[in-house]
Order: C-alpha cells, then structure tokens, then sequence
C-alpha cells in the first residue's frame, strides 16, 4: 500500500533473534546442565471426528528452542495427519518461542520440536519419540469447547476474532462487535471500552482456493478517515510469502485528502502491488476473482433496479499466491498512527457473501 499505511503492516517484521537470556529461545548450544527443550500448547483447537473440511488456529510457545529449529504440527483423525499441508509441513517458531498456524480438526494434536532437515511423515499411526532430529513431542486432547466464537453468515460458518492483532496498530478486539441481523446482513462494529477501541474480525473456517470472491457493503462513504474496512485473504502457513494476503482496503488511512479504496496484493510496499481509487457512496458491489497467476478486482455501484455499474477494476499477474489453507476474512478496525484520529464509534454492514468456484 502507499506510504498513508506504512504503520498498517508492522506486524510483518521479523525480529532477528540470537541469545534471549530468558530461555524461551537459547540461540547458542545447549548445555548439559540446561532444562530440556519443551513445547506448550497456548490455544487448543476443539475435538471434531469429522473436521477435515473445516480449520482452527493453533498456537503455542517453544521453551529452550534455538532460532533454526522448527514445529512439526499433527491432528489425529483415526490416525496422525501432518498439519496444516503435506506440502507445507514445518511451522517456523517467532519471536520469544512462538509458533502459530493454521490446522483441520481433529480429536487430538500434536507438536514436534525438530532440527533443520527433519523430514516428517505425512501420516502414521504413532508419532515419533523424542530422539534423533526430534527434539521434544507434546500431544494435547482437543478442547471440549472452541477456542473461538462463530457465527453465521451467507450460509457459511466464520470464525470471530478475540485476540489482539497489530493490523492497524496493536487493535483489540472483541466478538460481540461482530453479529447478523434478522435479515441475515453482518455487521462489523469499532467501539470503545475501558478506554480502548475495540474491533471486529471473521473468519471463514473453510479454505475456498481459486474461484470468485464477492461483497455487497452498504454504503460506507460517511466512515471517519482512520476506519478501515478490508477484505482479504490469509494463510499463516505462508509466513514466508506474505501469508498469501489480498486485499480490497477501504479506508483514507487517516488521511481526509486522500482516496478511500485501494486493492492490495502482497506486500503493499512494492509500488506495482497497490492500486487505489475513489468508492462512491451508496451499496457497493466487491469483487476478488483469483485464478493461477492472476487476480482481479473489480468495484460496482448497485442501482435500485438490480443493475451494476463498474467504478473500478485491476488485474495483477506477478506474485499472485497458490492456494493453501488460506482464509477470507472481513475486518474493521482503526489505523492508530492516523493523522485525525477516530472520534466515534463506526460500523459497516456486509449485506452479502458470495463465492463462486
């Protein structure tokens, strides 16, 4: 995105980690005398017999880990199913000894702490022991409740955020600001407590992949210039590859003089990967349609007769994602480094959700 957001993606920085006299992370080789490495389970998705369609996060925290060292993530469905993807299957550990990602249901879930070139299995009926690469194993039940709140909406099941995020500048955020009306449209609420604005975020808890991806948004014209609305794709187990996001983003990043819309592939700091223009007021008509090494955006106005009008459109060609176990997701929240900053609270409404393969 432009210089208006740079504050936006902080999250995406990588800290570079050497020797934490804490111990999450050693960073230097161990010792005899030093606590054998552990692994910690810090959100535990529910138990699900038959959860494959459907995806939970998963995260946790390594203790006497070293930077190199990676989690190996299993969830059991009759047997051990390496986690999220055959073809992804190593979690890197962050900053502090934290490691999240994305996993399908299972009864159980498992994590491995394992060296550098480790090759796991993608499926067995008993893990492997600690020993060898395989630094230490934990395995966890899975939860008899969610971790999070859901709702429903377009026929589709979303997952409502209640964790801190940093997108727009270390955001809270709480699940009551995100509900449907009795005309099924899903509302999207800022407001304030305990001083602090709180934010609102769903999730799909399927991954759709390649297909179209369409919003109406009731008229969101009159948003204060630091809200933010985007509507974009995720995938943690793309860490590497700017988690596969795609945006459509409207907000002036608390700019009054600026646009109010943009699309966005990935990492917005590259000039070519952002296209912005101005969304008109009235019911908008939103839409993502990714292919193989393309997608394009398109915005419509709605007439009252059922007709569109084309207000914008951008096709991107050059680091366009693959599928993976990738999201779309609906947030607002407030850019915090804005220059006027949010006075009240807001909300959007998302009429509709569709989604055409």
């Amino acid at each position: 995105m432009s210089n208006l957001g740079k504050g936006k993606r902080s999250f995406r920085r990588r800290d570079v980690l050497l020797c934490i006299p804490a111990g999450l992370f050693t960073g230097c080789a161990r010792g005899r005398n030093e606590v054998p490495p552990a692994i910690r389970f810090t959100r535990i998705p529910q138990a699900d017999v038959s959860g494959r369609e459907k995806n939970e996060i998963v995260e946790g925290n390594v203790v006497g880990g070293t930077p190199d060292e990676k989690i190996v993530l299993y969830a059991r469905n009759q047997k051990w199913w390496i986690q999220p993807l055959a073809d992804r299957p190593l979690t890197p550990i962050g900053p502090a000894g934290h490691w999240t990602n994305a996993t399908h249901l299972g009864t159980d879930y498992a994590a491995m702490l394992v060296k550098r070139g480790y090759q796991p299995q993608l499926s067995c009926d008993e893990l492997p022991q600690a020993g060898g690469d395989v630094i230490a194993v934990t395995t966890v039940k899975g939860a008899a409740n969610p971790p999070s709140a859901y709702l429903s909406f377009s026929g589709y099941e979303w997952r409502v955020r209640n964790a801190p995020s940093a997108r727009g500048g270390n955001n809270l955020y709480k699940p009551n600001n995100a509900w449907v009306d009795d005309e099924g449209s899903l509302h999207l609420q800022v407001t304030k407590s305990a001083g602090r604005w709180t934010c609102a975020e769903v999730s799909c808890t399927r991954s759709l992949g390649y297909g179209t991806y369409s919003f109406i948004v009731r008229d969101s014209s009159r948003m204060e210039p630091s809200a933010a609305l985007d509507l974009f794709t995720y995938d943690y187990s793309g860490a590497d590859e700017n988690f596969h996001e795609m945006d459509i983003e409207i907000s002036q990043w608390g700019d009054p003089d600026s646009k109010n819309a943009q699309y966005v592939v990935q990492p917005w700091y590259q000039a070519a990967n952002v296209s912005r223009f101005s969304a008109p007021a009235g019911r908008l008509f939103y839409s993502l349609h990714w292919e193989h090494g393309r997608v394009l955006f398109q915005t419509f106005s709605l007439t009252q007769s059922g007709g569109r009008h084309l207000i914008s459109e951008k096709a991107f060609t050059v680091g366009i994602p693959e599928p993976g176990i990738e999201s779309i997701r609906m947030a607002f929240y407030v850019f915090v480094k804005g220059r006027v900053p949010l006075r009240k609270d807001a909300e959007v409404v998302i009429e509709n959700f569709e989604y055409l393969p």
